[in-house]
């Protein structure tokens, strides 16, 4: 598929992470209401809710993706998550198995730290009553500041002495020193632009170099919030005082726990639902029997359903799963590009024709990657002739990507 990202799940014990993971993916992580339930992080295919190419050209009927779903033009795309086990303060200093699992987080390459609003858990996941989420918020970010501080810190003597030796510019430096969080030169250089810090690298004391890395953690694990279990009824108090303190972060509320709860009805035939609507059906609701539904005879069933509705869908309108993903893909600068074989008629058929579908292929890279770069990602090494895009232009493998601008392009062998 050669997708550009991986999104990282992050936050405390028990605050819904793998539920999550479960709600975006066809994974069966292992979920429970006790700390450290995770233990090795789970890797799994998620897929993210685009608008696909084949409205644009009203295609929608003939559109096959090789792998994920395209309804209606709404196009899920397979992007890899990874589920991280629990921190807790401290982690940086290996409370709770915290260094291994601040390594397994430096793999991503974007964070969606799920916050349990309601309340009801402390910092370590334990069961409480009127605990302030807020505080996860803040904590969390600084045990990932102070891991990589640490690691920087405990070698700086003689990362200054090779500094100067080699005569080496900050960047250069720093992108060996930053190499095993995958950082570029690219992703150095905009740290350092964030940080504003101009002065050589051999002068800088902690101060300097805690401002550096502050930018260098919001330039490598751009962060949305989910703040997780919106159900519960005291959830509305936390999110106001998250998002009143921290407007500068994308926050997404979500109810994965509802979000699975509502799969499990639907292939059981109990109600109609999609991922991500703002309401579902149930066999009382289907007066036209559209949809072949069950009847509802459970009492305790029924009662959950219409909890369901007054907690979630008229509260919050949704469950927030779907924009959970496509805020962290918004984060990445995340673009979709298709590619064909025939520019004109959008299939992959040889002769040009959409027997076997439309816009088969999609990969997700980032804006402004060249078109060089996507014929890498797609076809290796194999000798291309030139390149097309839309109505037969040839495209130069240095043009950008971005949306609605060379996400449509076609690669033409050699003989």
């Amino acid at each position: 598929m050669g997708n550009d990202a991986l999104i990282g799940l992050v936050g405390k014990p028990s605050s819904g992470k793998s539920t999550l993971l479960n709600s975006l993916t066809d994974a069966t992580a292992k979920t429970g209401a006790f700390p450290f339930t995770t233990i090795d992080p789970n890797k799994a295919t998620g897929y993210l809710q685009i608008d696909c190419a084949c409205a644009r050209f009203g295609k929608q009927d003939l559109c096959r993706p090789n792998y994920g779903s395209c309804k209606d033009g709404k196009r899920y795309v397979p992007i890899m998550l990874l589920d991280v086990a629990g921190l807790v303060p401290g982690a940086h200093e290996g409370r709770g198995l915290g260094n291994k699992f601040l390594d397994d987080l430096r793999h991503a390459d974007a964070l969606i730290h799920v916050v349990d609003s309601s309340g009801t858990t402390d910092a370590e996941g334990k069961a409480t009553a009127g605990y302030d989420s807020l505080q996860d918020v803040e904590w969390l970010r600084s045990e990932i500041l102070r891991w990589i501080e640490g690691n920087l810190k405990v070698k700086w003597g003689g990362i200054k002495r090779r500094h100067v030796s080699t005569k080496s510019t900050a960047v250069e430096t720093l992108r060996n020193q930053f190499s095993g969080y995958g950082a570029t030169g690219q992703l150095v250089q905009r740290a350092l632009d964030r940080s504003k810090v101009t002065a050589p690298l051999e002068s800088w004391d902690d101060d300097t170099i805690e401002h550096v890395v502050s930018a260098f953690v919001d330039e490598k694990f751009p962060t949305i919030l989910a703040l997780n279990k919106i159900d519960h009824p005291d959830a509305d108090r936390c999110i106001y005082r998250i998002q009143r303190t921290h407007p500068e972060i994308p926050t997404v509320l979500t109810s994965a726990k509802t979000e699975v709860f509502l799969r499990r009805l639907r292939k059981q035939k109990y109600i109609y639902y999609e991922e991500g609507a703002s309401e579902f059906i149930t066999k009382l609701e289907d007066t036209e029997q559209q949809y072949d539904l069950r009847e509802i005879e459970d009492e305790r069933l029924q009662e959950r359903i219409d909890q369901i509705r007054d907690m979630v869908f008229y509260r919050w309108s949704d469950t927030g799963i779907l924009r959970a993903l496509q805020e962290a893909a918004r984060a990445l600068n995340l673009v979709a590009v298709f590619t064909v074989r025939n520019i004109h008629t959008f299939s992959n058929n040889t002769d040009g024709s959409s027997s076997a579908g439309v816009f088969r292929d999609c990969i997700l890279v980032r804006q402004g990657t060249t078109v060089g770069s996507v014929l890498r990602k797609t076809m290796g090494d194999i000798p291309v002739a030139f390149i097309e895009g839309l109505d037969g232009m040839r495209v130069s493998k240095d043009a950008t990507v971005d949306y609605k601008k060379n996400d449509i392009l076609c690669f033409k062998m050699s003989r």
